[in-house]
């Protein structure tokens, strides 16, 4: 199997390839300021989460004016500029214009601004002093443009526009009007209360999402995705189109400690896309596999995107719930990219990976066993019921004990016991973790960095790099959660929300009377055909919207516009937000911003655009899961209603639709397929999304001619060689 590249390489492939790890390169001496800043952050919340989080408005502060002030410093005003070194002057102390150290300076004042006038706020939020309104225009000022600079104009330009409606909101036109406010009761909204910059958004991404984007890079560091990647060639690797299904199932099991497509993409990528172009894939299509099965690191339980802990929060909800409710629709996204990837195996005769390219199974565990140590311990904090920022602490702290330790196997197998007998008890306590327990895997570390000390400094400063890197992964996050918050106070201050779900509902209905009324025999009524119609609505909103703005945000915004649509036709709260969570996740591998499968394509040596549309092509899982969620809501375990009856009814019909549409797209079942027997396999795919008996006979009565066809045909079909 090929070599795994360093852990330099990947940070540079993924430095090259999205645009949010595109940093500001400076000279030795700022870059040491700027590391020891990022490191300070990373300790920040490394020991919030382990020893207790701050006041609310306190923690939210500071960790807003890191991240903003950071920004400014990391990330250069002009992509054009960011890979040049410039040399220190007057104009440009430290290799940094000063405008951004001013701006840096700037918006950490007005970021810590609220948390230190906190108990005043009671006084006056609804009659801001002069300073209140000029400390929030400058944070919504240099926010939006720290969000341009760490992740692109989409989401500042949506910000944008939402504070001009929120001001001329009198010259709009029929529902849209409302009275419009003044700037200064604007930022009254947005700055000093809970509904605007330091909302939820801002809350989960410091409370929860930094510290498990932190876990992901530790983890990745130590050799957990080593692991993965190795079981994932031992496994799938002989099989037909091997180096494929080794892309699938290793984003599958990188995609547990990854939240991000990107990362995902490249770090399974370096190794899998190269197999697959000498397999004989060609370069789009070997490019699409990879980012599409990458995808799916937000979506792969126990780590998921940042959009899951948002959930938590929104729904208030214990994540364990979220982690179980998302455990079949992500098998049924790696599902339908597999079957479209062995289907195109089958039709071009491909082979598997052979004994020698193959790892051995054993040989796998043997060497990076204790790696999954942390990942344990996380699991079982997290569902014994602890937050899940306590989870993190020790799936950090596991992490930094087997990359420290000299006797890895056996400090992970303590840790890992230590925990399994901790959590069940009241052992762990928030939040105030056991001091001892703490103590005790620190000592471990620090015993096996004094035993080899030039190897105990090497891993030191890998896991001083790691933290480094972490908080660089989550400052672009952090941005985005803040300005988000910009659009969710103007939507609660006008709201436009429940105007938009209106006009949704009112469309949907329009087009279900009429697609009754024009066949009246189909498999549904109209309730049914209302929410089908609004489903697509949002899905679609949800694909344009993310073509220009991270998954984070365009959760947010669709939950905070879209969801009370669905909220008004009985869809309960979690299925909504599941849903719109699955169409955000789409935007990676949808042209013409289809991230992931440009990072795929670069690797590759391919055309984006038709690495996109092969990707969209390829992610069809899912396009379809969440419909029939929607319809099913057992397919997600923790929803109300829940019984085994539709689970298995609905996991059946979603399994027998991917498959069927599966081999419309790849163009063989048994044998190969002609044109016509496409078509009808497209068509039987589509009534079994409502999983009900009568729409999948329907579909079996469709798919019944092509079906028996492909049994008689595989006899005597021979596959190319």
């Amino acid at each position: 199997m090929t070599t795994q590249p360093s852990a330099a390489e990947l940070a540079k492939l993924e430095e090259e390839l999205d645009p949010e790890m595109q940093f500001r390169k400076v000279p030795h001496g700022t870059a040491l300021l700027i590391g020891a800043l990022l490191l300070a952050l990373s300790a920040f919340h490394y020991y919030t989460a382990g020893f207790g989080l701050m006041r609310e408005t306190t923690h939210r502060g500071i960790h807003l004016a890191f991240v903003l002030g950071l920004i400014f410093l990391v990330f250069s005003g002009r992509k054009s500029d960011a890979g040049t070194v410039h040399p220190s002057t007057m104009l440009r102390p430290g290799g940094v214009p000063i405008y951004d150290w001013l701006f840096a300076v700037a918006v950490a004042v007005a970021s810590l601004y609220v948390p230190y006038v906190f108990e005043d706020l009671v006084f006056r939020v609804g009659n801001p002093s002069t300073l209140d309104v000029v400390m929030g225009s400058i944070t919504i000022i240099l926010m939006i443009e720290a969000t341009r600079r760490a992740i692109g104009w989409g989401l500042p330009l949506i910000a944008l526009f939402a504070i001009v409606y929120a001001i001329f909101g009198n010259w709009f036109p029929g529902i849209f009007l409302h009275p419009g406010a003044t700037w200064s009761n604007l930022v009254n909204h947005l700055y000093l209360t809970s509904q605007g910059v330091y909302g939820v958004a801002l809350g989960v991404v410091a409370t929860y999402v930094f510290h498990f984007v932190l876990f992901g890079v530790l983890a990745t560091r130590v050799g957990l995705g080593r692991l993965f990647l190795g079981v994932a060639a031992a496994v799938a690797g002989r099989f037909a189109g091997g180096p494929a299904k080794v892309s699938i199932f290793g984003s599958a099991l990188f995609g547990m400690i990854s939240g991000s497509s990107v990362a995902n993409t490249v770090t399974v990528g370096s190794l899998t896309i190269p197999m697959m172009i000498r397999l004989g894939y060609q370069r789009h299509f070997a490019a699409a596999v990879e980012s599409t099965a990458a995808t799916g690191g937000q979506i792969t339980p126990p780590i998921m995107g940042a959009a899951a802990f948002l959930m938590v929060e929104f729904l208030n909800l214990p994540y364990a719930t979220i982690v179980i409710a998302a455990i079949i629709p992500a098998c049924m996204h790696f599902f339908g990219v597999l079957m479209q990837v062995h289907f195109e195996a089958r039709r071009n005769g491909m082979r598997g990976m052979t004994d020698a390219e193959a790892p051995k199974l054993r040989e796998v565990f043997a060497r990076d066993w204790p790696t999954l140590a942390p990942l344990f311990g996380l699991i079982v904090v997290l569902f014994t019921g602890y937050t899940p920022y306590l989870a993190a602490f020790w799936g950090i702290t596991g992490c930094m004990l087997v990359g420290l330790a000299h006797y890895r196997a056996g400090a992970a197998l303590v840790f890992a016991l230590a925990i399994g007998v901790a959590a069940p008890t009241e052992f762990l306590r928030v939040p105030g973790v056991n001091l001892g327990l703490t103590l005790a895997a620190f000592a471990v570390m620090f015993h096996g960095v004094l035993l080899r000390s030039e190897e105990g400094r090497r891993r030191v400063n890998d896991m001083v790099d790691a933290f480094v890197l972490g908080a660089k992964y989550a400052i672009g996050v952090g941005a985005a959660a803040a300005t988000v918050g910009i659009i969710v106070g103007v939507v609660t201050l006008t709201g436009v929300g429940f105007k938009i779900s209106w006009i949704v509902t009112s469309l949907a209905d329009q087009w279900a009377n009429g697609l009754l009324g024009f066949v009246p025999f189909l498999p549904f009524d109209i309730k049914s055909a209302t929410l089908f119609f609004t489903l697509l609505l949002t899905g679609l909103v949800c694909i344009l919207l993310g073509c220009g703005v991270p998954t984070t945000a365009n959760y947010i915004i669709m939950v905070t516009v879209a969801a009370p649509a669905l909220g008004m036709l009985g869809v309960n709260p979690l299925v909504a937000h599941f849903f719109v969570f699955y169409y955000g996740v789409l935007a990676d591998v949808t042209p013409p911003v289809a991230i992931a499968a440009y990072a795929g394509a670069s690797m590759a040596g391919a055309d984006p655009f038709k690495t996109g549309n092969t990707a969209f092509r390829l992610a069809l899982g899912k396009v379809l899961v969440p419909f029939v969620f929607v319809f099913s809501p057992s397919m997600l375990i923790m929803a109300p209603g829940f019984t085994w009856t539709e689970l298995i009814g609905s996991t059946a019909s979603c399994f027998a639709s991917i498959t069927l549409l599966s081999a419309a797209f790849a163009g063989w079942l048994l044998a190969p397929l002609a044109i016509w027997e496409r078509w009808l396999l497209a068509l039987a795919a589509l009534p079994m999304i409502l999983a009900t008996p009568m729409s999948v006979g329907a579909g079996l009565v469709i798919a019944a001619p092509v079906l028996l066809r492909q049994l008689l045909a595989r006899r005597t079909a021979v596959a190319p060689a």
